[in-house]
């Protein structure tokens, strides 16, 4: 069952086709992030993993804004866009298993550049503007901006951001490696929505681990790297959908996967 449908609600949550859409819903506060906003999308990401029928996850912001990042005025008032041992709204330390996308338009600044961190893939309006402005707030982008950025992009790019605080538009940011797409202005969604589908027509087990062994294998030395990956793989070659991957092949029709 959706949820999040009333206009007033901050975070919005719909299923299109096996993909989950969050949009964070805040644009008179440039979809700052609150308390009542992080707990809604770490909701959204569980209901992502848990679900049979949900392949991939797209996060958004309406308005034409994707995050201003944390919304200050609540930070004052002692709460905190933060999830215990999950990070920011839930998914900056623990990323959902299954694919997640950001759409962005408009700014994603400090938290809300964060939560681009914590996706998989970037699509980006050409006008959209990235970047992590806590120093000049005497501030440290705790929530895997300096942590993970210098892993997305060169070093000397990362570091630009993180020390001068200055934003960078959407066709540096994907010449660096951070966007895979840029596209029109007011678009953002609608060709994540491709990729999603794209993404979603794999074997849901072999994308899970995929996405697994990708953002794991870096902190594997090279020796443990093989028997990791073993343990990931070897229940996906085992599973039904793998059976059903080579006869659909054979037989030159779709695959019908079943999760198992």
């Amino acid at each position: 069952m959706d949820r999040g449908t009333g206009a007033d609600d901050e975070v919005l949550v719909e299923r299109r086709d096996g993909v989950q859409i969050i949009t964070i819903n805040r644009p008179s506060a440039r979809n700052a992030l609150n308390a009542a906003v992080a707990r809604r999308v770490a909701d959204a990401v569980d209901e992502l993993d848990a679900s049979d029928e949900l392949r991939v996850g797209v996060l958004t912001g309406a308005g034409g804004v994707f995050s201003a990042g944390m919304d200050l005025k609540a930070f004052l008032a002692g709460e905190s866009p933060s999830i215990e041992g999950r990070g920011l709204a839930g998914i900056s330390v623990t990323p959902p298993a299954k694919p997640l996308i950001a759409a962005v338009e408009g700014w994603a600044l400090a938290g809300g550049f964060e939560l681009v961190l914590a996706c998989d893939l970037v699509v980006a309006g050409e006008t959209a503007r990235f970047g992590v402005p806590e120093v000049k707030r005497s501030l440290v982008a705790a929530a895997g901006g300096a942590l993970l950025l210098p892993r997305r992009v060169p070093f000397i790019v990362a570091m630009e951001m993180l020390l001068t605080g200055e934003p960078i538009g959407a066709r540096r940011a994907m010449e660096a490696g951070l966007v895979n797409r840029v596209v029109p202005e007011g678009t953002a969604l609608e060709e994540a929505l491709a990729l999603a589908a794209a993404v979603a027509a794999g074997g849901p087990l072999a994308v899970s681990a995929t996405k697994k062994i990708a953002r794991a294998g870096s902190d594997w030395t090279l020796d443990e790297a093989w028997a990791e990956q073993q343990k990931i793989i070897d229940p996906v070659f085992d599973s039904e959908d793998a059976r059903e991957g080579a006869t659909a092949f054979a037989e030159k029709r779709p695959p019908v996967w079943k999760g198992r």
